[in-house]
């Protein structure tokens, strides 16, 4: 196997062969812990390392999985091999390895594939011929690896040209003869491979001469290859391969001959074109780059005339020009870089060409735009505007020409086309002036045509129909195909061109005005320029500055030309155009410019009128920001235009020019499609014109053209239709009706129609929607015109015959508010009427007014869904026709009016957004609760119960978060409040009538007696039927509300309240006993405080309200004060900080003042209201007050009563809440606080909680010898019971007063040994899951200390107070009783004396308790005197208690006993703890162990030697134990017993030190710290019993004490030397101990077993070390290495076997492997060495 010379030499071959193995491990420890020995190994003999790779790697990846960690440390030892040791044969090997590998698979640029890749690269460094020798040998037939291997020769040719360059002439004789054979899919790695060798060889050419390297047969081999690649590789199909082609024969035209370059011209060009039929922008670019390359080397070459003639050109211009499209396009795109390389490329091609043949390009490009192919045109305006200023003298003769070609491509239709050509005129007209007479017009025309176009969301010609629908225009000359945005050009940017282009000429070219004037008028008028009237009309507006003076030559060129408008088509499509104030481009201001200066066109009364009032209305619209804050603006705007149209006819006076105007109006029609918005202004414009024309005839001619014309699908043309025929029925109502009457003739066949839609299609539906909207807004708005003395019968034949239910059936949110609005305008009209003296009723108003509630709802069973501001409209034009139709006769039906209440108060909760629609939202449903007020109810107790039931249902609101909802509240109750008093004390009488009447005086009579003898119409509401009590507390707070409006509207809502109930009678069975004086008073103080916030908003709201209380106060009766206190609560908890403190304020003054009137059953409700409160109110100060309320209830009334509920209250959330977790802490909580404050109550209080834990001593979760409980629920109810009263407790401790501090003063003993008993009660509910009780008690228990001043127990309970282990609650209570013992001797007597007893308590838990606090007390023992027997006689009786816990606490307490005392009973202590070291349970053995080592501190020779040996036997048992601490005690014992080790049985204990003498250093690096430590100590006190001077100098260094691995290792390997040089005797027991310690279970005692051993074997210089347990632990360490599934195993056994190889290095530094068939890898290699 290997190379060896026996004996003690290390197989380092095998070992190596490990390591390597390793580095497929899964962890990352032990990968790196073998390469970092492998490392170290390769330093000392990188030939081994080579040899076991080569012999791992023989089997491939399928014996070695992670191969490339192989590979990788295969490249590492070969460039760490010296010069001498570099054996072309030997290397050869791992060449034939790395290749086999790659050859062995079709893979390519695989992660072993690229390390095997490195291999052959790194042999190249040394041996560049053998590598490529190697490589050769895979270059010929149809080998797989064919491709590997040429990359591989390219990235050598990439990192070392130098080398690689002169044997270039070696690679393309092999590579040459195979080319042919290549397939496709490996074509782009040889192509980049010729492109790599290429620019190796430009590389070289830098340094050296080229000449050097490339001679006439690498010259013919290129040209072999570039003849190769041209005629067969670049015409593959697969576009990879062409690409990559034409990128490497772009590299090698550089290369090859001159000749050969233009024989490969014809196939070469075309080869690169075909490229640019493939739609990918990479292939663009490498084909336009290769182009340029070729078009310098072929055009501009020094050494011959051009090899291209300009016909031979034309094919590659031609298929560039589409290029320079795409690449624009890309620009636009996230590929902006490569898409701007290519454009540039391009340019460039063109410039080269130029350059050699100006004239012949010029001649070409205008040939390709009259063409007018889309992207040849694109492409050649393009270039043309690329190479105007860089060949402009060329070109200078060529200017006509280029004029014929621009405008023969005036019709094109495609964006980028148009946009190149705008520019291309704006630079010949800016430059050159161009542009005269016709032809001028016409390149103007084109200007203004495409400043017209708009933005389109899509490019097909849907979106051009979107823009026809949003525009009503057509534009003929846009778009008829699907590439509108070839060349990434949009609407909006050919818009931006040609507006700026427009604007340019006009203003900076003087010569161009005789062209542009008058001609721009004509640009006004057509439809298809409406988008550019904006840009005209500056542009006018500019040429007009120079004619400002001179309005004659204004007109005489407006006369000159026949082919211009008419001055009223000017103005009233200038008029129409005024629609939209907010239109791009400031339009309405350059319309009103041009009308102004224009106005010597028109009759001269104008020019006067328009001078005054243009610039009002420029004024107005010249802040867009300022104009978009007015809501209303459109309508404001709309009115001011049409009063414009109005005015002017006014001043004109004309009505043939009227006529004519009118006429030119009507022609609009045929400019906007219905749908287009200016539409309604055009409606309203005529409409106001036909208001002044008296020819009936004329006007009905019109208003049919307006319906037709207008599309009542569209709300804003609706209205405007409607409006329109409103302005002409105020001339011609008869005429309008009649109008109207047609049309709802013609409805019929519609309602059919509209039922059969929801069967079949919904435009249809929609589109009957419309037509009922428009017909119901026309009605209503010639009611609003119409005289009222005609509309009676014609609302009564609308409403009445079901003409008005035809129009009402609609879905849409618009034509929902259109039918809304015509309801109202009815409803209107009818009061007008009433109001003129021509009242009746209007019929089946009910049922209008359930159509309204229906229609103002959010409607999506058809799939309508209103919008939410849409919806908001609907609503609040809802509810002002609800108050007008309430408002109107009939009266409403109860039904009815709670229908419409409904539906309604819930518009209060609207957020505030839009804050204009919201305010009249919340102005109209105030409007419409008083309306129903006014007209609902009989009398005046239904109007009473109406008014309360209203208000309640705005409370929520009131008393909201929301400022504006409080507001809103506040003044809709204030309004209905003022309503109700109108109603029902004055003005009005009970049945509605107002001012003086015979009911009200007959109800005066009689207002402070019987009410049985009148009839119900005329009874008035009581005073309790108000129910002032509640109503009062929900207004009270607000009077102390943030908002000052708030504030003063709730102290008038008081003042009117009382005032209202003053003025109305008692109930019969009231028990009402005022001082009607005195109630008086009070209500002046109120009346004034009213009158002084009316007139100073600023007065102290604190003041303000102290006098509203105060008045209140005395106002209430005594069953209104208890309704007040008992709903204290919600204004308690108010949501606004101030208006809560308003409310306990005001409870305080009500309990001091008027508490002594509560009877038992008030006390009890008003103490569940305060209560209620507390568990409610956040702010501490808050409800800090509200406790002081309750204390001052319980002071004030029956104490006892007070207690119950808090009490009860509390049980109450125990039983239903986490307390421990309410938010803001516990209310009731704070009770009991405030109760331990209180001087009369704090000793009562406390009692009363003792006796409660008295009488109920054991938790639910308590267990008792024998006891099963069948009451589970009457246990639960008792731990609330308990919990509640600990509670309490800890609140009564923590209250800080002094009688309760003197109350738990006096019965310290008893308190203190009850909380004890109790920690026992409580652990046992913490065991089961149940924290609570424990967390309760421990906090009561530091509340006590607190109280009494014992601040050291207040720490020990602050410490581990919420774990659930025993042994901490246990350590709790002796801390307790430590602490007890020190501050309060006195005391513990009678505790102890208590704690005794208990411990024959059936409960374990109390017995566990009371051991562990005994277990404390009897440190302090020494005075007990006769108490002391008895404490000793009980402990060690329960030392055999059922309980562990028990027993090692009883134990515990004797060995804590004062040492005088200890020293008494020392045998009887040993004997007890030598039985318990074999306890079976594990906590009862770690406290024997540990009371064992305080023992031994004070016990005697002659007590200890009789059982040191049973001692030593059950330490080194328990040195094994799982257990940390017990492991950690049972070394430390081991430690302390050393010291008895002197004796007569000095020989038999050191032999036990000796024994135990490995595992004690395999410890002192043992996972637990405590572990550790004791070790360490033992070690320390052992080492004078090993006899040994080097073991205690050991002990004092610093890798004994450090807890570093590193160090630790340190440590083992100078054990290793101990052992060897000393202890040789002991070797093999120890060696044996060792190896059985491969097996512990804990792994890291493993790993330090493993590498105490290695070093030993490694360090020992006796011979049969080696010989009996070397090939042992390889074996092993193998078997860790490869099974164990701890990481820190296998990484110390890698460690072990380089420590092992390193310790005989000189025995293997120049060792190889001899068996070249060797395979010990893996588990192979384990049973080689266990055999």
């Amino acid at each position: 196997m290997a190379s060896s010379s026996s004996g003690n030499s290390v197989p380092a071959p095998e070992a190596v062969q490990v390591l390597i193995s390793s580095l497929a491990d899964d962890s990352l420890v032990v990968r790196e812990a073998s390469a970092a020995t492998l490392k170290d190994i390769a330093s000392v003999n990188p030939l081994l390392v080579l040899d076991c790779c080569w012999t791992v790697s023989r089997g491939g990846r399928r014996r070695f999985g992670k191969i490339a960690g192989l590979f990788r440390v295969m490249s590492v030892a070969i460039r760490a091999l010296d010069k001498a040791d570099v054996d072309p044969l030997y290397l050869a090997k791992f060449a034939k390895v790395a290749s086999a590998e790659i050859i062995s698979t079709k893979e390519l640029n695989a992660d072993w594939q690229k390390a095997a890749s490195g291999v052959l690269v790194a042999l190249g460094l040394h041996l560049p011929d053998l590598m490529m020798e190697e490589i050769f040998l895979h270059l010929s037939g149809t080998n797989s690896a064919l491709p590997a291997m040429v990359q591989i020769l390219a990235d050598f040719a990439s990192s070392d040209a130098i080398q690689f360059t002169p044997r270039l002439k070696g690679v393309l004789t092999r590579v040459l003869p195979i080319l042919g054979n290549v397939k496709d899919i490996h074509r782009p790695i040889f192509a980049n491979a010729f492109k790599s060798w290429c620019q190796a060889c430009w590389q070289y050419g830098v340094d050296f001469p080229m000449h050097t390297a490339i001679d006439g047969d690498v010259m013919s081999f290129l040209n072999s290859a570039f003849e190769l690649l041209l005629r067969v590789w670049a015409t593959s199909r697969d576009l990879k391969v062409r690409v990559s082609t034409v990128e490497a024969l772009g590299q090698m035209v550089g290369l090859v001959t001159r000749t050969q370059l233009k024989s490969a011209l014809p196939r070469l060009v075309p080869t690169i074109l075909e490229l640019y039929k493939k739609d990918q922008e990479v292939a663009a670019f490498v084909a336009t780059c290769s182009l340029h390359n070729l078009l310098n080397a072929s055009l501009l070459s020094e050494s011959g005339p051009p090899l291209l003639d300009f016909e031979d050109l034309t094919v590659i211009l031609s298929t560039l020009l589409p290029v320079v499209c795409i690449s624009n396009d890309n620009k636009q795109q996230s590929d902006f870089p490569v898409g701007l390389k290519t454009y540039n490329e391009v340019q460039h091609c063109f410039l080269t060409v130029g350059q050699v043949y100006p004239e012949d390009i010029f001649a070409f490009l205008l040939y390709k735009c009259r063409l007018k192919e889309d992207p040849l045109t694109f492409g050649a305006l393009s270039v043309l505007k690329h190479l105007l200023p860089r060949l402009s003298e060329s070109w200078h003769a060529k200017r006509p020409l280029l004029v014929e070609a621009v405008k023969s491509l005036l019709e094109e239709r495609d964006l980028a086309v148009c946009k190149a050509l705008s520019e291309v005129l704006i630079v010949v007209m800016a430059s050159h002036c161009y542009l005269v007479g016709p032809v001028g017009e016409l390149f103007v025309e084109y200007l203004v045509r495409h400043c017209a176009v708009t933005d389109l969301n899509g490019s097909d010609n849907d979106s051009s129909k979107d823009f026809v629908k949003s525009t009503g225009s057509f534009n003929p000359f846009m778009y008829k195909k699907s590439e509108v945005k070839i060349g990434g050009v949009s609407p909006t940017d050919l818009r931006d061109t040609c507006e700026k282009g427009l604007l340019l000429i006009t203003v900076t070219i003087p010569e161009m005005e005789h062209v542009l004037w008058p001609f721009l008028l004509k640009m006004i008028i057509p439809r298809v320029y409406t988008g550019a009237v904006a840009t005209v009309c500056r542009c006018i507006s500019e040429l007009c500055k120079h004619k400002n003076t001179q309005s004659d030559i204004i007109v005489s060129d407006f006369k000159a030309r026949a082919d211009l408008p008419i001055p009223e088509d000017l103005f009233a499509r200038l008029v129409v155009l005024l629609h939209n104030p907010l239109a791009r481009e400031q339009l309405v201001t350059h319309i009103l410019a041009v009308l102004n200066q224009l106005a010597p066109l028109f009759p001269k009364n104008m020019i006067l009128f328009w001078q005054d009032e243009i610039p009002k209305m420029k004024a107005y619209v010249s802040d867009p920001e300022d104009l978009k804050q007015d809501p209303l603006y459109q309508e404001t705007w709309d009115d001011m235009v049409v009063n414009f149209v109005a005015e002017s006819l006014d001043v004109i006076q004309d009505p043939g020019w009227a006529i004519s105007l009118g006429n030119s109006f009507a022609k609009q029609y045929e400019i906007y499609s219905p749908e287009d918005e200016h539409s309604s202004l055009l409606h309203r414009c005529l409409g106001i014109l036909l208001q002044k024309i008296h020819d009936r005839s004329y006007v009905h001619a019109k208003i049919d053209l307006m319906y037709t014309q207008a599309n009542i699908a569209l709300p804003v043309n609706r209205l405007g239709l409607a409006k329109a025929m409103g302005l002409v029925a105020a001339s011609h109502l008869d005429t309008v009706l009649d109008k109207l009457k047609d049309i709802l003739d013609n409805v019929g066949d519609s309602f059919f129609k509209r039922i059969l839609s929801f069967f079949s299609d919904r435009a249809k539906m929609e589109e009957s929607d419309d037509i009922h909207a428009a017909l119901a807004l026309m009605y209503g708005y010639a009611a609003k015109y119409a005289p009222s003395t005609v509309i009676e019968a014609r609302i009564d034949a609308l409403v009445g015959t079901n003409m008005l239910s035809r129009l009402l059936n609609v879905r849409h949110p618009t034509a929902k508010q259109a039918v809304i609005t015509a309801i109202d305008l009815l409803g209107q009209a009818v009061i007008g009427a009433a109001e003129s003296g021509t009242s009746f009723p209007l019929k089946k108003r009910d049922v209008l007014l359930d159509y309204i509630l229906t229609l103002m709802g959010r409607d999506e069973e058809d799939g309508i869904s209103d919008s939410n501001l849409d919806l908001l409209n609907t609503q609040c034009l809802a509810l002002s026709a609800c108050t007008t139709l309430v408002s109107v006769e009939p009266k409403l039906t109860i039904e009815t009016r709670n229908h419409v209440l409904k539906a309604t108060l819930g518009f209060f909760g609207l957020p505030d957004d839009p804050p204009d629609v919201i305010n009249g939202l919340i102005h109209n449903l105030t409007t419409l609760l008083c309306a129903i007020l006014v007209t609902s109810g009989e009398d005046g107790r239904s109007r009473a119960e109406q008014l309360l039931h209203i208000l309640k249902q705005i409370d929520p609101y009131v008393s909201s978060s929301v400022e504006y909802q409080r507001k809103r509240g506040c003044l809709a109750a204030y309004e209905m409040l003022q309503k109700f008093r109108t109603i029902c004390v004055s003005g009005y009488c009970a049945l509605g009538c107002q001012g003086s009447c015979t009911h009200n005086k007959r109800i005066d009579r009689v207002m402070n007696n019987n009410f049985s003898n009148l009839p119900s119409a005329f009874i008035s509401p009581s005073r309790d039927a108000l129910c002032l009590g509640e109503r009062i507390m929900v207004y009270l707070s607000r009077c102390a509300d943030t908002n000052p409006e708030v504030r003063k509207i709730s102290v008038q809502i008081l003042d009117l309240v009382f005032n209202i109930s003053l003025s109305l009678p008692k109930s019969a069975n009231s028990s009402i006993d005022l001082d009607i004086e005195l109630c008086y008073g009070a209500l002046s103080a109120l009346e004034d405080v009213v009158a002084i916030l009316r007139r100073d908003a600023s007065l102290d709201p604190s003041e303000v309200f102290n006098r509203v209380v105060s008045s209140v106060c005395i106002l209430f009766t005594k069953d209104e004060l208890v309704a007040a206190l008992c709903s204290s609560s919600s204004a308690i908890c108010d949501k606004v900080r101030q208006s809560a403190e308003g409310a306990i304020q005001a409870v305080d003054e009500f309990i001091t003042k008027r508490g002594r009137e509560l009877n038992d059953t008030d006390i009890a409700r008003t103490t569940q209201s305060l209560l209620s409160a507390t568990n409610h109110v956040i702010e501490k100060y808050l409800r800090q007050e509200t406790l002081n309320a309750i204390s001052a209830l319980a002071e004030n009334t029956t104490s006892r009563i007070v207690f119950d509920e808090v009490l009860a209250a509390a049980e109450k959330d125990i039983a239903t809440k986490d307390v421990s977790r309410l938010r803001g802490g516990w209310p009731v909580q704070d009770v009991f606080h405030a109760f331990s404050q209180h001087t009369v109550l704090s000793h009562s209080f406390l009692e009363h909680i003792i006796s409660i834990l008295n009488e109920r001593p054991i938790f639910q979760g308590d267990s008792v010898k024998g006891e099963t409980s069948n009451n589970v629920g009457e246990s639960s109810v008792e731990d609330n019971v308990l919990h509640a009263a600990m509670i309490a407790l800890t609140a009564f401790f923590r209250g800080g007063a002094r009688v309760g501090k003197k109350s738990a003063e006096q019965t310290y003993g008893a308190v203190f040994a009850t909380l004890v008993l109790h920690l026992g009660n409580c652990h046992s509910l913490a065991n089961s899951g149940q924290q609570e009780p424990l967390r309760a008690l421990l906090v009561a228990f530091n509340a006590f200390c607190e109280c009494v001043g014992d601040l050291e127990m207040g720490k020990i309970l602050a410490r581990d107070r919420e774990q659930n282990e025993e042994e901490t609650w246990i350590g709790l209570i002796g801390d307790l009783a430590w602490c007890i013992s020190i501050k309060r001797p006195k005391e513990v007597p009678i505790i102890s004396l208590i704690l005794c007893k208990s411990l024959d308590r059936p409960s374990r838990y109390l017995r566990e308790a009371a051991a562990a606090a005994l277990s404390e007390f009897v440190r302090f023992s020494e005075s007990f005197g006769p108490l002391l027997e008895q404490l000793v006689e009980g402990l060690t009786r329960h030392v055999s208690d059922d309980s562990p816990n028990v027993r090692r606490l009883c134990l515990r307490g004797l060995v804590q006993m004062p040492p005088v005392l200890v020293i008494q009973y020392t045998i009887q202590i040993l004997s007890v703890i030598v039985a318990l070291l074999d306890d079976p349970n594990e906590s009862v053995q770690l406290t024997a162990v540990s009371c064992l080592q305080k023992v031994l501190g004070s016990a005697s020779t002659e007590a200890v030697e009789p059982i040191l040996f049973n001692l030593s036997v059950r330490l080194r048992n328990l040195q094994v134990c799982m257990n940390a601490k017990i492991r950690a005690n049972a070394f430390a014992a081991f430690g302390a017993i050393s010291t008895y080790g002197f004796g007569p049985q000095h020989d038999a204990f050191r032999e036990q030190v000796l024994a135990a003498f490995p595992r004690l250093v395999l410890h002192l690096h043992d996972d637990d710290l405590g572990v550790r430590r004791a070790c360490r100590n033992t070690f320390k006190r052992i080492a004078p019993l090993m006899e040994l001077d080097s073991v205690v100098a050991l002990a004092n260094t610093h890798r004994f004490s450090s807890d570093h691995r590193g160090d630790y290792k340190d440590f083992l390997r100078d054990i290793a030397k101990l052992f060897t040089q000393h202890m040789s005797s002991r070797i093999d027991t120890y060696m044996a101990s060792l190896i059985q310690a491969f097996e512990a279970p804990w792994p890291v005692i493993q790993a330090n077993a493993i590498y105490l051993c290695s070093s030993i074997i490694a360090l020992s210089s006796v011979q049969h070390i080696s010989t009996l347990y070397l090939r042992q632990v390889f074996g092993m360490l193998i078997g860790k290495i490869n099974r164990s599934p701890d990481a820190i195993v296998r990484a110390t056994g890698s460690l072990a076997l380089g420590l092992l190889l390193k310790s005989t290095n000189s025995s293997w530094k120049s060792t190889r492997l001899d068996a070249p068939d060797s395979h010990l890898v893996g588990r192979e290699t384990e049973f080689s060495w266990r055999s």
